[in-house]
């Protein structure tokens, strides 16, 4: 049978990641190329202490089904420790739980957007996010990033060019792919122009609790008195990705329309996951965990980048990111990178080709995304030595 598959999945491709993973199924294969959090961060023994107890006192409350807003405890502790922790939400604002992060940018896209629409975005920017916006047919504009975040000129001139544009997509921490972290002066010049020209911020924050250097910088949510930036959170780096529990901080009217299309997709949030996550941030010191996990991904990031000084250097370029999970490297201007990126695969080791990460594929990069969270120590140096014998080579 001859299948005719919908337009806007037609246009989509497998994301080159997932397909770059496939090849790390091998453990010959060492993996620069996954989106993981670091394993030993994970807090394990809290989830087992937790998931006894809930099974002990409450196991009818977590098997049963839920109310889509999510679980109401949970709400109101999230409420509380954006408000107290970042200065998110305000009178007009409220809160709730989705599968993930990522499902906020599925449920922001499906509420504001038409076919043919379009979404201004960082470039390269999370190809997650981009394949989302593209699945409901809306055409990305891309803005592209300096050292300290987005090209307000260049911002400026796409809200100009685009007046009907539905909203403006940003990662302001330690952005996927690149790393960069945008000033405060940037995050307060987008809210200007988006509060100018009348369009809704989507600030992703995925990665936010891990800084392992420099100052915090506030969201750009805090600074919403006018109810125009819809503010995406997740417990994916900060607790573990495979509960998907993330949320989303936006004005009321927005998360009603949400609330009904999070029902046409999956009803709730897994119920004992919301629970779990609610008697951790009650019952557990979040703050030594965060210090914990940012330990580790410090000691990580200085041991790559230590390994590509050493190793690489006059070949790769970076600039060392104050937290996350990802280094932005660029090669030589003579090297292919996609060529670079199937002998380092073939050399076992993987990473991902900086075209994943742009809007359309005819933009060009001769970047790569270096993942140093996921591997092991041991990894990372062996991966990187490896990388650099490939440069040798040209």
């Amino acid at each position: 049978m001859e299948y005719n598959f919908a337009n806007r999945i037609s246009g989509l491709v497998p994301s080159v990641i997932r397909e770059i993973l496939k090849f790390t199924s091998n453990p010959d294969i060492i993996s620069f190329a996954a989106g993981n959090p670091a394993p030993e961060a994970f807090p394990a023994k809290e989830a087992l202490e937790i998931s006894q107890k809930l099974f002990s006192t409450k196991p009818v409350d977590a098997l049963q089904y839920g109310v889509t807003e999510g679980y109401a405890p949970l709400i109101e502790k999230i409420t509380e420790y954006i408000k107290e922790r970042y200065n998110v939400g305000r009178d007009f604002d409220s809160v709730i739980i989705t599968s993930g992060a990522q499902q906020v940018m599925d449920l922001t896209t499906k509420v504001l957007c038409n076919e043919g629409d379009v979404i201004i975005c960082e470039e390269p920017s999370f190809i997650g996010s981009l394949n989302c916006f593209k699945s409901y047919g809306a055409k990305l504009c891309g803005v592209e990033i300096e050292d300290d975040g987005i090209n307000i000129n260049m911002l400026e001139e796409k809200l100009k060019e685009h007046p009907n544009a539905k909203f403006i997509y940003t990662i302001p921490n330690f952005q996927n792919p690149t790393g960069i972290t945008m000033s405060l002066e940037k995050r307060k010049a987008v809210y200007a122009l988006a509060k100018k020209y009348n369009k809704i911020i989507l600030e992703d924050n995925p990665y936010g609790e891990i800084r392992v250097q420099g100052e915090y910088i506030p969201p750009i949510k805090s600074f919403d008195e006018e109810g125009i930036v819809i503010y995406a959170g997740s417990f994916s780096k900060l607790f573990s990705p495979g509960i998907r529990v993330g949320y989303v901080c936006a004005p009321k009217e927005i998360l009603s329309k949400m609330t009904v299309g999070k029902q046409a997709s999956d009803v709730h949030t897994t119920v004992f996951f919301q629970m779990l996550i609610f008697e951790w941030m009650s019952n557990y010191d979040i703050d030594i965990h965060i210090k914990n996990m940012q330990d580790i991904y410090r000691k990580k990031l200085n041991l790559m980048c230590d390994m590509l000084d050493s190793e690489l250097a006059g070949f790769l370029s970076y600039n060392k990111p104050q937290g996350g999970m990802f280094i932005w490297a660029k090669l030589p201007d003579h090297v292919d990178m996609l060529e670079f990126c199937k002998r380092a695969v073939k050399n076992s080791v993987a990473v991902v080709p900086g075209t994943a990460f742009m809007t359309s594929e005819d933009r060009k990069t001769n970047c790569i995304r270096l993942n140093f969270s996921t591997p092991s120590d041991d990894d990372i140096v062996k991966g990187v030595k490896i990388l650099g014998k490939l440069a040798k080579e040209y």
